[in-house]
């Protein structure tokens, strides 16, 4: 590969990259404002100027390509007083918003201020006023103050969004962002625009004046809210999240997450109406009970039935090792009814992120075994098995059946026996004779499998109950490196739930099963030993950001 020379280390570049690109990737940094590696290049903010020896001027590091031989110093003299000049231009009218500025702690300009700023200005008029608290779209609102013109906003619409619904209008300090006459900005992605402002000019409705970030841990995880499984962070206080952003990988989901994910996929595990423990019916209500109780009541009740007269649901917004653990379970007492209920919006969908499965892990539910065996039902023969009759009781996780249509719903009031995993109360859990809390994916370690067969991990950001009794049996020098923010972590809320792997499990040792999983780790190990597509993986190998199973062409999601 050819070389060029930044401030005396030799840099591998290929053909074609700026000075910028080259630099980042041998991990030399250059400031930028207007620059975005996802973007094309604007060339507007000025902030990353460079000197190139044999050169008459500072060229700008974004728009200027590498060349064999060439000599770059981001440190020089020459560069380091204009970069002070652009960054004392910028700050003039930029208002002390600091103190209550919600990009305060990840803001650019903060950063630049402090590290490439004089420190003073000389500018002594009257700062410039614009527009603020501007409601451009339904989840953004503008401070045109803030806003120092480097376009990303506008080029993430036109370029990665595909809606050409921003632009700049007025001249020189008068300029500011404004959707086209008679627009909204309302594209499913506006939120990602809140992302790449660097400074806090544009600002998410959701999450405006909540939490500082250095007051919030952040944890990486997947949306659950299609079968995409954009890889994202999941940003906790007090034991509650508050936010959730997109985390970078080109494999899944580039930079980028739809709004919908980001905003209705995670306030359900905060909601008051999370179900709090284990609860029995008795003369008609459903009451508290120990769950050593409930184990007991359930594994008595299904020995009362045939193996045909039971039915197992497993669910697509469930683990794979959730599902895995239900359809052994399902095995071992000759139960070949079982399957799981699709949520398909067709037509809700585009090219660029969003799927018409709305289900974080279809495609891993059915690897792991959730669909009919041999001659076993499948999900509508199920719901009319149980209208006839013929099915009498049935064991749903992470589902909520009676919520689908009206027809389900009566169907489920004509069993003898209905148990329900469930995270939060709804109408299916308003019908059963057992409930048992189960965790959210934000509370748990397992893993789902995306529409193209890649295995991607979740790892618990909130704790339960259940999480801090482990926890409380442990050496807790284990999480020093958490420091202050895991203090903060364990404070908050905390609801007596447990993964569904672990209720099948205890569930099992009361029916004369052989299956006993004490972490979800052991419960993956046992999916790698026994089914192909995972042969070989352990969470090591998945990693942070997942890697593809080896499908088979006839058995690939459509």
């Amino acid at each position: 590969m050819p070389i060029f020379i930044v401030d005396g280390h030799q840099v591998e570049f290929k053909p074609g990259q700026t000075i910028i690109e080259a630099s980042r990737n041998a991990g030399i940094s250059i400031p930028h404002f207007c620059w975005h590696p996802k973007l094309s290049i604007s060339g507007n903010c000025r902030i990353c100027l460079v000197e190139v020896e044999k050169m008459p001027k500072l060229v700008i590091a974004c728009s200027t390509y590498a060349s064999e031989g060439m000599v770059v110093h981001t440190k020089s003299e020459k560069t380091i007083d204009a970069r002070n000049a652009v960054m004392e231009f910028i700050l003039i009218n930029h208002p002390l918003d600091c103190p209550i500025c919600d990009e305060a702690g990840e803001c650019k300009l903060q950063e630049y201020a402090y590290s490439h700023g004089k420190g003073e200005s000389r500018f002594e008029e009257i700062k410039n006023r614009k527009e603020k608290r501007v409601q451009l779209g339904p989840h953004i609102k503008f401070d045109g103050e803030r806003c120092i013109s480097c376009s990303r906003c506008i080029r993430f619409s036109d370029e990665i969004a595909h809606a050409n619904q921003l632009t700049f209008r007025n001249r020189g300090d008068k300029v500011t962002v404004t959707t086209f006459p008679g627009e909204l900005f309302d594209n499913p992605y506006t939120l990602n625009t809140v992302d790449i402002c660097p400074v806090g000019a544009l600002t998410n409705n959701d999450f405006r004046f909540k939490s500082r970030v250095w007051e919030m841990s952040s944890t990486d995880s997947i949306c659950i809210g299609c079968s995409r499984g954009c890889n994202t962070e999941m940003w906790v206080r007090n034991n509650e999240i508050l936010r959730l952003t997109p985390r970078k990988n080109d494999e899944v989901n580039s930079a980028w997450m739809c709004d919908n994910g980001r905003l209705n996929t995670f306030k359900f595990v905060n909601a008051e109406n999370r179900i709090d423990g284990t609860y029995l019916r008795f003369n008609g209500f459903l009451k508290k009970a120990e769950l050593s109780s409930a184990i007991n009541f359930t594994a008595k009740k299904i020995k009362e039935f045939k193996s045909n007269e039971i039915a197992f649901i497993g669910s697509a917004y469930a683990t794979c090792e959730d599902n895995f653990v239900l359809a052994k379970f399902a095995k071992s007492l000759g139960v070949q009814n079982i399957d799981f209920p699709k949520h398909i919006a067709l037509g809700d969908c585009d090219d660029i992120l969003i799927m018409e499965d709305k289900t974080p892990n279809s495609f891993g539910a059915e690897l792991v075994g959730v669909k009919p065996i041999n001659n076993g039902n499948s999900f509508e023969s199920i719901i009319t098995n149980i209208e006839s009759g013929k099915i009498k009781a049935l064991y749903i996780i992470d589902e909520d059946i009676a919520s689908i249509s009206d027809k389900y719903e009566k169907n489920l009031t004509k069993l003898d026996l209905l148990v329900v995993h469930s995270s939060n109360e709804n109408k299916t859990t308003a019908l059963a004779d057992v409930v048992f809390p189960s965790s959210t994916y934000a509370e748990k370690n397992g893993t789902f499998v995306n529409f193209n067969g890649r295995i991607q991990r979740i790892k618990p950001a909130v704790t339960t109950e259940e999480m801090d009794r482990a926890l409380d049996g442990m050496n807790m020098s284990r999480w020093d490196k958490f420091g202050t923010k895991f203090d903060r972590w364990m404070q908050g809320r905390r609801v007596d739930a447990k993964s569904s792997w672990n209720i099948l499990s205890m569930l099992s040792l009361h029916l004369n099963g052989k299956m006993k999983y004490d972490m979800a780790e052991e419960v993956f190990a046992d999916i790698a030993s026994s089914i192909e597509e995972f042969k070989g993986l352990d969470y090591d190998m998945v990693g942070s950001k997942g890697i593809n199973l080896k499908i088979k062409e006839s058995i690939k999601v459509k």
